[in-house]
Parts: structure tokens; C-alpha cells; sequence
């Protein structure tokens, strides 16, 4: 009974030892021993892989608090309400203000590109116009 009860709170076989060392040492670990799997044999970088896409290690918490940021970002301008009619005003109040701000900035910026590529080309013309005047050859004599 005691054997049965060691094997259900801690790994006992060396392949439980590694899992739970490399699982304690986090996804880094997983990660190396990939890389190192891959540069010394091959076969054993890719059962590494395979072993965990197979299981799942990394599927409920991989990229769960990037996720999370991102998903906030994309989708919190437009927050349910939350009861406070003064905080709600508010909020889209700053929201919509902001989202003008970001419009007119655009603007700005479209307007600069404008600016920034007709002083090109009307530079780009000046040199063409001075190296054509440049290069025009003499008028014959015999004309």
C-alpha cells in the first residue's frame, strides 16, 4: 500500500523524474531540452516535439497571459456597461475622444506623406530639369 501511494504523489521511473524536473523548471526547459534533442539526435529533439503537441503540455496555459493582453486590447475599447451610469458616460466619453485624436493624428500623418512626397518629386523634376538643360548639346552652325 505504501508503493501505491509513493507512485500516486511523486514520479518514480526516470522518464517521471525528467518530466516533473523539467515541468518544475517551467517552458525554457522544455524548450532547451528540444533544441539540445535536435543538435545531438535528432530522433530525440523530435519525440520531444511530438511528445508534447501529443499531450497537451502547453495547450491551456502556452500563451495564456499574451492572449489575454492582446485579447483585452482588440476587444476592451467596448466594455459591456457597468452600472454606474456616470462612469459609463465617462468612459465613452474619453473613448470617443480619444478614437478623434487618433483619427486627426492619422490625418496628420497622411498629410505629411503628401507633403513629404511631392517635395521629392519636385525635386526629383529640378534635378531632371537641370541636368537636361545641362546636357543639351550647342546649336549647329549650319542652321
Amino acid at each position: 500500500m505504501t508503493a501505491t501511494a509513493t507512485n500516486a504523489t511523486g514520479p518514480t521511473g526516470w522518464f517521471s523524474k525528467s518530466e516533473a524536473w523539467l515541468d518544475s523548471k517551467g517552458k525554457g526547459a522544455w524548450i532547451v531540452a528540444m533544441v539540445l534533442g535536435f543538435i545531438f539526435f535528432w530522433p530525440i529533439g523530435l519525440a520531444l516535439v511530438l511528445y508534447i503537441t501529443y499531450t497537451n503540455r502547453w495547450s491551456k496555459n502556452m500563451f495564456s497571459k499574451s492572449c489575454r493582453r492582446s485579447h483585452h486590447r482588440s476587444h476592451g475599447m467596448r466594455m459591456s456597461p457597468t452600472g454606474n451610469r456616470a462612469f459609463d458616460s465617462y468612459r465613452e466619453d474619453t473613448l470617443r475622444r480619444l478614437e478623434d485624436e487618433q483619427a486627426n493624428f492619422e490625418a496628420f500623418l497622411e498629410r505629411l506623406r503628401e507633403a513629404k512626397d511631392k517635395s521629392e518629386f519636385d525635386q526629383f523634376m529640378a534635378d531632371r530639369a537641370s541636368a537636361a538643360a545641362t546636357e543639351t548639346p550647342e546649336p549647329r552652325a549650319d542652321a
